[in-house]
Parts: C-alpha cells; structure tokens; sequence
C-alpha cells in the first residue's frame, strides 16, 4: 500500500472513500471538507439527522455515490484545542479498516493540520496499521472480504511525517507477525533465523550463539531455563551502526522465550494460553532496529535476544537449583516459571560489558504488572530519572501508555534475597513486578542509564481496541523507535 499527500487542489473523482477527521461542534457546522456540491449537502443531512458532533471516538460511515466515491467515514477527535495524536492515530485506523472491508482501492483522509509532521505521522501509523491481521493460517472464505487499498492520501499531508508513520507502523506489524506465530512455527533457532534474514536485508551486523557457545560464555541462568526443550537455545546479538553517528550507543534487551509452559512449575492450562506471545518483547526490539535502519538514524542500536523455550522434563532446571549467571551473581531458584529475568539477566550482564550509553530491556516479565496496571498500560521502571522522562516522551508520541513505578521499597527488595545464594529468582507475592525489576538491576552495570519496560498485559490483545486488533499487539515497538528518534 502506497501512503502519500496530495496538492491542495484536491478530486474526489480518484478515490472511493473518504476519511474525514473532523473536531467537535454543533452538527450543522461540523467541517466536511473536502467534500463539495450534493454529496457535501447529502453528509450533512445526515450528519445533523444522526446529530454527530464529532466528540472523541463517535463515528459515522454514510454510504454516497458521487464522482467514484462510495463511502465517506466521519471520525470525531473532540475539542479543537486537545486534539490527541492518538485519536488520529484511531480514526485512520478506522477508514483504512472500513476500506479494507468493503474493498475499496483507495483511501483520502482529510486531518486538520495534516501538514504538522506528528500529525500526519499519526494518521501513517494509523493507516498501516489498519491493515493489520494476522489470517496466515485461516482458509480463504469468501464472506470474509478484506482487500488492501492500493493508496491511501493524506490531504496536505506532510512528506517527512508521512515516511516516518510508515515506517514506524511497518516495524509494529513486522514485531506482530512474529508474536503471532505459534512455538511450534517460532522456536529459538527460528527466531534466530529471522533475525539473520533481517540483517541480510539492512547490512546489519549479526552473531549467533548456539548451546555450546552460551554455555562457554558462562551464561548458566540463560541456559538453564532451556535445559528442558528439546528446542535448543540462540542468543542473538543484532547491531545497527550508522555511517555517521553521534557515538550514541543504546543497547535494546528484548526477551526472547518462543513458548512458556512454567517449566516444572508448571502452568495451569489456561495460563499457558498465549504464551506464544512471550518473545514480544525480542519481536519489539527486532521491530525497532529494523526502523532505525529504515530512518538512517544517527544512534549505533544493538539488539540482545536470550532466545530459548521454557518445557518441563528430565533434564529442567528445579527448585531450589542454585545458578551462576555471567557476572558472578548466585541464584537460588524458588519458581521455574519466573524464568524471564533468568534470560535477561545473563543478556543484561553481556550488555553491561558493551559499555553504551543506555540499555532498555522489553518484557512479558509479571503478571503483577498486568494486574497493577490492566491491558493498556505497561511498567516503566528505571535506575535514571532522566532515561525515564525520556521514555515517557516517546510513549506519548508513540500513544503506547508507559507508568513510572517505584524501586525505592527497601523491604520488598529484602524478598529477593536469599540465605543460600545472593538472590532469588522471585520474591513475595506482593509487588511482583517491582521485585522482578529489582532483581533485574542486579545485572546492570551502576554507571549504565538502564530501564525496565514490562508489556505483561498489553502484549496481546483479546478485545480489539483503538488500533488494536485482536493477537499480538507489538507494544513497544513505536516507542522503542521514537526513543532513538529523540536521542
């Protein structure tokens, strides 16, 4: 699909629907451009009739007939003084979808101030993003119809913005497509395939570590997750360096567990539901370098991936096992199914020896972060103020919702201790998400600006909402990308 701007002089006589984003007021003012002559007169009939004022998130699809068009889509983004990004982000979500469903070819969206750069941005992101569905594995049926619109035009549009949405969206869906795939498709050799393929593509730098490597380079918390699968471990270090860039280094940690069945803690059945989706956070990184070389970015991006498969059997790590991880560190296992932050610990070390300027590591890490902070909100926790501003920036240009949580409780940090070894794997039940990032911190270097992004929660969606659709969701990925934007 080819997203682009048109002149100001602007035919209805190319399209077949119309988009219009319009901001709240009385129904016989609300704004129809560019719409002209009868089928101008015929929405706003209709719109008064169905008294549509354009609040945030009300919507119309009035079906027309005029000059080639078939449909016009009213989408409502509320006051003219508070318009958010993320409400256009939603309503060309809307219009690409509702194109998509009734097969039209092409798509003009009209948005107020489309020549704003983060406006039109919004509106790419949105329009790619509604086109998004995962049905590799449905049968064709013919009722059900979804055709790509071949181009979608943002009026007055801005050229850089546009570029940028594009890309930025086409990283989300890239993050998605490989979230969605089951652990019998992805496993940990295929992930590191795919991302192999995906330093072919970009002249990416890539290394891949097999069994023998990982455990040579002292990684015994990482391997040790996958001692149960037949499926054998890959750790994945993927690296973005521009021609010319500022000696900005920013380390991305994404975890990598293709499948999570709690190991010999094992999960009860529906638990284990989705969690094809614990690699997101190695699919968001993934996504994130990909568009950092798409943009040229001036910031050298690496990518680390302790990609294994979490199984019960004979030879699974237990509990009460004692394990070394790469900096030294002692820990006493109390729960096999707290085995993230064993994989990222091991990566978290090995970024800490890189020495960059910053390191953000992505996680489906708690199941407390979900329950704290529901399913469109995720964790942000950070050992530097200033890296947390910034990421709470980008998640506002990005519209992915991040909340700054604490790591100041010094008794909750007691329960991560252990009289055996220096830590333990999980701590009380209480402030789970906060001890796993507490625990996490223990791997990173004191010097390094780190952050803990953890996406329990909103990493897979099963009710669709705003531009989401129901599976894998890619969050993180825009605000990955608009980090290193920023920087």
């Amino acid at each position: 699909m080819l997203i682009k701007k048109s002149e100001t002089a602007f035919s209805t006589e190319t399209v077949e629907i119309i988009g219009i984003l319009v901001t709240e007021g009385e129904p016989e003012n609300i704004t129809l451009d560019p719409l002209r002559g009868e089928a101008r007169d015929f929405c706003r009939k209709y719109v008064i009739s169905e008294s549509f004022s354009g609040k945030e998130g009300a919507s119309l699809l009035l079906p027309i007939a005029s000059n080639g068009v078939k449909y016009v889509y009213l989408h409502g983004l509320g006051k003219v003084d508070s318009i958010r990004e993320d409400e256009v982000r939603t309503g060309a979500f809307n219009a690409v979808r509702n194109a998509a469903k009734k097969e039209c070819t092409a798509v003009a969206l009209h948005v107020p101030e489309a020549s704003n750069k983060l406006r039109s941005r919004a509106a790419a992101e949105g329009a790619v993003l509604g086109l998004y569905r995962f049905s590799k594995y449905l049968a064709k049926n013919d009722e059900d119809k979804f055709a790509e619109p071949k181009v979608v035009t943002i009026i007055n549009g801005n050229d850089e913005g546009i570029k940028e949405g594009t890309i930025l969206a086409g990283a989300q869906s890239y993050a998605r497509d490989i979230a969605n795939e089951p652990g019998n498709i992805i496993n940990p050799q295929v992930l590191a395939a795919k991302a192999l393929s995906l330093a072919d593509e970009l002249s990416l730098e890539c290394e891949i570590w097999n069994e023998e490597r990982i455990r040579n380079e002292k990684m015994d918390a990482f391997y040790s997750v996958a001692m149960g699968s037949s499926n054998l471990p890959r750790f994945i270090r993927l690296t973005y360096t521009p021609e010319k860039y500022s000696k900005e280094h920013v380390v991305l940690v994404g975890k990598g567990v293709t499948f999570d069945s709690g190991g010999l803690n094992i999960k009860p059945g529906d638990y284990m539901l989705t969690m094809k989706g614990d690699k997101s956070g190695a699919c968001a990184v993934l996504g994130a370098i990909k568009a950092a070389a798409e943009l040229k970015l001036p910031i050298k991006t690496t990518v680390l991936i302790a990609a294994a498969e979490n199984m019960p059997s004979g030879s699974s790590y237990r509990p009460d096992d004692i394990l070394t991880a790469r900096n030294g560190k002692t820990i006493e296992i109390n729960n096999t199914d707290a085995e993230g932050r064993l994989t990222l610990a091991d990566a978290l070390s090995y970024a800490t020896e890189l020495k960059p300027n910053k390191i953000i590591d992505i996680a489906t890490l708690t199941g407390a972060c979900a329950v704290a902070l529901g399913s469109s909100t995720c964790g942000l926790f950070t050992n530097n103020d200033e890296l947390g501003e910034k990421i709470l920036e980008a998640s506002k240009i990005s519209g992915e919702n991040f909340w700054k949580m604490p790591m100041n409780d010094k008794n909750l940090r007691k329960s991560i201790k252990s009289s055996f070894a220096d830590l333990s794997n999980s701590g009380e039940r209480y402030g789970g998400a906060i001890t796993a990032a507490m625990f996490l911190e223990a791997f990173v270097g004191d010097d390094i600006p780190w952050a803990h992004l953890d996406i329990a929660g909103a990493d897979f969606i099963k009710k669709p909402w705003d531009y989401y659709v129901e599976g894998a969701s890619g969050f993180g990925t825009r605000t990955l990308i608009s980090l290193l934007m920023g920087l």
